[in-house]
């Protein structure tokens, strides 16, 4: 599966740009917010931006808000050659240049002559990715800037699928001057560690009913061709639901029926776990579409495809580019972990393609665990949106994949104290944070959002004397237990603010604390609760 990136259409900031814009008048602005960016690119140099001679800048997304304030977010290539993690935002007003944000830390730019090749570059990315790959691997020069310096590199692809069936996309930066592998992550993002449309002509919308296995009994927006029923959504762009019948390859095929009712609330009937992801993807829309005024995973108004029944015991959900896609394994049918269709993973894997379409966050390292820490922030938000009292809104991810599990102790991880799933970092390590495994090191973050939106208070049937026996103090790293929480929607939309304006490719875990700072400024004003509040949680987990 292919990883692309597209241009994205303009974004209006949530709390700052209430009212919808239409579409025309949209694109307008972005078309004007982007040719004022390049001018001002112009008349202040390109030192700002660690640019040099040779260096090229193509937009990629602008977000206009209610004041006039122009965020403009640039790619940036090297005598040709794409620069990685060279990516920035150039915020401004009035024509004049505010700030930027970016990750790049040099000016400085490699020789262009390699000494190693791009087939040894292939033959070194191989031993390390195995034997199990399809096609042939693919190999470009890049610019890698992850680095305290840029280097000239290869970056080789390697497509395959994994032991536990899930399809992965690896990519290998191997350092053209000495072989030497760099970097390396997966497009492929999951769960845990480890373009729908009907095809009918004369369709039309139709409401129907989901016996599902998690949400209960629930409301789902399907599609009538002729005398059948499709699972199509064609009031949240066309996003459908396929059965993959438990095959790894292809698109799989849209579920149909003879009613508008769909499943039994049993496993054993294909067409219930469909039904939950069908629901899960709808509310995650309208999750985004009401709280953040996004319509859509890319904000163009295009519904996703939802894939289900994938593989053969298949443990894991993940989120592909390439399909444009998320796609749900069955788990074991329940004999230890139901199908992973729970309303959370589901908006946490469409969450993954959010951040895609804006930051952009590197799936490697810090910026690989705030990628992580993203979807399981609005999957667990999207629960809470549901309000659906078959799965009450909780911070904890995977929870309704364990039967007889109603104590909670089992789940794929626990954002009030990530620890508990005895993986998971809490407190930031300079030591170990920056190359920890994304899933772990998500739960810094995951933790810093907790103590934003609710402070520092246990959940209920987490305290002194169950399980989980936790007390506050347990909730910080610094002994802070008087944090108070500025709530649910302002957490949000201070973090989906920094996703989309401040954060960039790669953002660490300090600059996610400065993203978050200034996005709470724009919505609740600088030294406001809610600005104060920001900085006190992130220094509750040691990021300071």
């Amino acid at each position: 599966m292919k990883a692309q990136m597209s241009l994205l259409s303009l974004a209006i900031a949530s709390g700052l740009a209430l009212a919808a814009i239409p579409a025309e008048a949209a694109g307008n602005l972005k078309s004007a917010a982007i040719s004022r960016a390049n001018v001002l690119l112009g008349a202040n140099g390109t030192g700002i931006i660690r640019g040099a001679k040779g260096d090229v800048f193509a937009a990629r997304d602008a977000i206009v808000d209610a004041d006039g304030t122009e965020h403009v977010r640039f790619e940036r290539s090297y005598r040709g050659l794409p620069v990685i993690g060279g990516d920035f935002v150039m915020h401004s007003r009035n024509g004049q240049l505010r700030n930027v944000s970016q990750s790049l830390k040099s000016a400085a730019r490699p020789n262009l002559v390699a000494q190693f090749g791009s087939d040894e570059a292939i033959v070194e990315a191989g031993a390390r990715f195995g034997s199990k790959f399809f096609g042939a691997p693919t190999s470009r020069m890049v610019v890698y800037a992850r680095g305290a310096s840029p280097v000239l590199a290869h970056e080789v692809v390697f497509n395959g699928i994994k032991a536990d069936q899930t399809p992965t996309e690896m990519h290998y930066f191997v350092d053209a001057s000495s072989g030497r592998i760099l970097d390396q992550w997966d497009t492929v993002h999951t769960a845990k560690p480890g373009p729908g449309g009907s095809g009918c002509t004369g369709a039309t919308a139709a409401v129907g009913t989901g016996k599902s296995l998690t949400e209960g009994s629930v409301v789902l927006n399907t599609t009538k061709c002729g005398s059948t029923y499709q699972l199509v959504d064609m009031t949240r762009g066309g996003g459908a639901t396929n059965n993959m019948s438990l095959k790894t390859a292809g698109l799989g095929s849209v579920f149909t029926g003879t009613t508008n009712v769909w499943g039994d609330f049993l496993v054993s009937n294909a067409q219930t776990v469909a039904a939950d992801a069908h629901y899960g993807v709808a509310t995650t829309w309208d999750y985004y579409k009401n709280m953040h005024g996004r319509t859509g995973i890319a904000n163009d108004g295009v519904g996703a495809l939802t894939r289900v029944h994938y593989g053969r015991n298949y443990q894991n959900a993940f989120w592909s580019d390439g399909c444009f896609c998320m796609t749900f394994g069955d788990g074991d049918n329940g004999a230890t972990i139901l199908p992973l269709v729970a309303l959370d993973i589901a908006g946490h894997e469409m969450s993954h393609g959010v951040t895609s379409r804006t930051a952009n966050l590197i799936y490697s390292g810090e910026s690989g665990s705030l990628n992580e820490a993203t979807s399981d922030i609005f999957g667990t938000m999207v629960e809470y949106y549901a309000n659906n009292a078959n799965d009450p809104g909780d911070y904890v991810v995977g929870e309704e994949l364990f039967k007889n599990n109603a104590n909670m102790s089992q789940a794929i991880r626990y954002m009030f104290k990530p620890t508990l799933d005895n993986y998971s970092q809490h407190c930031y390590d300079p030591a170990t944070t920056p190359t920890f495994e994304v899933h772990g090191g998500s739960g810094i973050a995951n933790s810093f959002f907790y103590l934003l939106a609710e402070g520092a208070v246990v959940p209920a049937g987490f305290g002194a004397g169950t399980w989980a026996n936790l007390t506050p103090s347990s909730l910080v790293c610094n002994g802070n237990t008087s944090l108070v929480g500025i709530g649910r929607t302002a957490a949000g939309k201070i973090w989906y603010r920094a996703l989309t304006v401040y954060m960039t490719s790669g953002t660490n875990y300090a600059q996610a604390r400065a993203a978050t700072l200034s996005a709470a400024a724009d919505l609740y004003g600088a030294g406001s609760t809610q600005h104060n509040a920001v900085a006190a949680a992130w220094s509750a987990v040691k990021v300071n």
